[in-house]
C-alpha cells in the first residue's frame, strides 16, 4: 500500500474567481467572518499577507476537535487564480509526513468552480487518507462563497 496519496475535488461557486481566491490568499482573517464556527483564527505568523513565503497559522474545528495548521504560502497566481501551500507545523502533521494543498479557481459561467488537492505522505500505511479534510475544504470554500455572495465582505 501507498503511503503518498492525492485527494481531489471542485466546488461550485457563485462568487467570482478573482473575488474567491483573493480572499482566500490575500485576506484569510476574513475567512473566519465566513465561518465562524469552524475557523476560529488565521494568524500571520511570518511575511506579508497575500505574499510567497509568508507562514500563517489557522485554528480550527475539525472532526469536533479544535486543532492548528502552520502553512508557508508556496506559491500565489493572481493571474491564474491559484495557489500552493505546505503544511508544516501543526495537527495534521501527526497522521502525514507531508501535506501540500493546491487551488485551482477557474471562471464558469457568472461564478466558478474551485478545484481542491491535497497531496500527502501518511506516516504508516493504517492511517486513513484525509478525505475529511477534503471535506472541510470543500465546506470553507461553501461558506466562503455564501459570505462573499452575501456582499458581506
Amino acid at each position: 500500500m501507498s503511503l503518498t496519496g492525492k485527494l481531489e475535488t471542485d466546488v461550485a461557486l457563485k462568487a467570482s474567481a478573482e473575488r474567491f481566491h483573493e480572499m482566500l490568499c490575500s485576506r484569510p482573517y476574513h475567512v473566519s467572518n465566513a465561518f465562524p464556527g469552524k475557523i476560529l483564527g488565521v494568524d500571520l505568523h511570518e511575511g506579508e499577507w497575500g505574499k510567497e513565503g509568508s507562514i500563517i497559522c489557522w485554528t480550527y474545528v475539525h472532526d469536533g476537535e479544535t486543532k492548528i495548521a502552520k502553512q508557508r504560502v508556496e506559491e500565489i497566481d493572481s493571474k491564474n487564480t491559484s495557489a500552493t501551500f505546505v503544511v508544516i507545523e501543526g495537527d495534521v502533521l501527526k497522521a502525514d509526513k507531508s501535506f501540500l494543498l493546491k487551488l485551482g479557481v477557474t471562471p464558469k459561467g457568472e461564478g466558478s468552480v474551485a478545484h481542491w488537492t491535497l497531496e500527502y505522505e501518511k506516516l504508516n500505511a493504517d492511517i486513513p487518507h484525509p478525505e475529511s479534510l477534503l471535506e472541510f475544504c470543500s465546506q470553507v470554500s461553501k461558506e466562503m462563497d455564501a459570505y462573499l455572495s452575501s456582499g458581506q465582505a
